[in-house]
């Protein structure tokens, strides 16, 4: 079938040389930043409508999954080592968000990095899609082998940006930031690769898995276990703290690690070994999975309750991130088709709601230079734009409706219920009320508290400022809308999350 834009295949090309060739042009035009951000803009627009072309290909012709179309082999380094991508429903879904993000983090990279002058922003340009180039690679991983290259691809193009100011505080960052997701990458993930090709005799992501019966008992449990805690970028706990420290990065890096990008990349590859190299029937029936429920489930609660004590808001942030993202994880291992459904679904929602949060606490910044949730007293009658995306982002990590986390939490009880698993009901019961602890009171002392403060010595706002610039308004604004819109339109993730487990 060919389409209006070129063959399914030639989308798929496309879309993963469109960032790297972004990245070549950036630095070209460094003397004048308008052209240099018009090109970033293309790039991100055209990443988007190509990646979303691609999806309207499949689903006006699935079997474009299954006939080998959409299979492209680079480069054979050695027997089951193979750099080769293939596009499938939780890998496409995954690409379209990320490109779509693309987008909007763009509108708002140029209002915030004028705004606050930082320094060597046509740097900060190129490694962004860099990074954007590498997630595409990832998302569109064939075979394991593919999806290590990638991911560490990833973690080295994003080094920069989270060392961009340059300070002893950012280089700290940077060095907690490559040493845990390196060391755990080498020391756990690659080891778990290798013993699967050992015993599978292939890498290839296969319906089902790819494991069978070939490898069963505690065995099972521990390679999954290599495999989970060797995804550091799933920010698991005891693997975690790497994000908070990278939080000193300038927002719009914030805005990549925890939702366009770093953070689902790992939850992504987590979702993705569970479905396509374990497979969650093999899964289910050796039991191999039962500790990962706990594991999970402690890491939601306990960067809970962590989230609860940090003034700094980006910190906050932060550690809310470590808690969603452990959703994904422990919907991924109820092991039920239902629950992995909520998983894909957490992480589009998570994605535009997150992004959100960000965005808000980077306005709040660049115009009101406030970083402490104690600062915020009476800051929505001067940010009004800004707290109400921050409220609708909010209300999202709470799971309320009408937004899109709603719904993925739906589909994680709806898995417990029907497998009779009741620690993740209590895990997400608890949580939702830690979530309304942490998030409400931010949104309370933005609308409700007087702007002097309730207390002797707490922050106040400015009288002499208002909203942030007008493109990251729009742009976090927008996120909040895609965060709404989600909720009555969860078509494109359902469809794609249901694709997948029907292999």
């Amino acid at each position: 079938m060919t389409g209006d834009f070129g063959s399914p295949a030639q989308l798929m090309i496309a879309a993963l040389l469109i960032p790297w060739g972004a990245a070549v042009l950036i630095p070209l035009f460094h003397r004048h930043r308008n052209i240099r951000e018009f090109v970033t803009l293309i790039a991100a627009s055209g990443q988007a409508f190509v990646v979303w072309s691609l999806y309207r290909e499949v689903m006006n012709t699935p079997d474009l999954l299954r006939n080998g179309e959409l299979d492209i082999a680079v480069w054979q380094v050695a027997p089951m080592l193979e750099l080769a991508f293939k596009v499938e429903p939780l890998g496409l879904m995954f690409g379209l968000v990320a490109s779509s993000l693309w987008i909007v983090n763009s509108i708002y990279s140029i209002g915030y990095m004028r705004a606050n002058q930082e320094p060597r922003q046509t740097q900060f340009y190129m490694w962004f899609a860099v990074a954007i180039g590498a997630t595409m690679g990832l998302a569109f991983s064939k075979n394991l082998f593919s999806l290590f290259v990638f991911y560490e691809a990833l973690t080295l193009s994003t080094y920069p940006l989270v060392t961009h100011k340059g300070s002893s505080d950012a280089m700290k960052a940077g060095r907690v930031y490559i040493g845990l997701l390196i060391g755990t990458s080498m020391v756990l993930f690659l080891p778990a690769i290798i013993i699967t090709g050992y015993y599978a005799g292939a890498l290839d992501f296969v319906a089902g898995g790819i494991l069978g019966e070939r490898l069963s008992g505690p065995a099972l449990g521990l390679l999954l276990a290599l495999f989970i805690f060797g995804v550091g970028k799933a920010a698991l706990m005891p693997f975690h703290f790497w994000l908070p420290a990278a939080m000193v990065a300038p927002t719009p890096v914030s805005a990549l690690l925890h939702a366009v990008a770093v953070v689902k990349a790992g939850v992504f590859t987590v979702v993705k070994i569970i479905v396509y190299v374990f497979g969650i029937d093999t899964l289910r029936e050796a039991g191999s999975a039962d500790w990962l429920l706990w594991a999970s489930g402690f890491t939601v609660l306990a960067a809970s309750v962590v989230a609860l004590r940090q003034d700094n808001l980006k910190k906050r942030l932060a550690y809310s991130t470590v808690s969603q993202l452990s959703y994904v994880i422990l919907a991924a291992a109820i092991l039920t088709p239902i629950s992995v459904i909520g998983a894909v679904m957490h992480i589009a929602g998570h994605a535009v709601s997150k992004i959100t949060l960000f965005f808000a606490a980077g306005a709040i910044y660049t115009a009101a230079h406030k970083t402490k949730v104690s600062e915020l007293n009476g800051i929505g009658w001067k940010m009004p734009w800004t707290m109400g995306a921050f409220a609708i982002g909010a209300l999202a990590m709470i799971g309320l409706p009408p937004t899109a986390i709603f719904i993925s939490k739906w589909f994680m009880l709806s898995g417990s219920f029907a497998s009779e698993q009741w620690l993740p009901v209590g895990v997400i019961i608890l949580s939702t009320m830690l979530n309304a602890g942490y998030f409400l009171p931010i949104v309370l002392r933005a609308f409700f508290y007087s702007p002097e403060g309730v207390t002797q010595g707490a922050g106040s706002v400015s009288q002499d400022h208002g909203e942030a610039p007008w493109p990251m308004v729009l742009a976090l604004c927008l996120t909040a809308l895609m965060t709404i819109v989600l909720f009555f339109y969860p078509v494109v993730p359902l469809t794609l999350a249901r694709m997948m487990i029907a292999g």
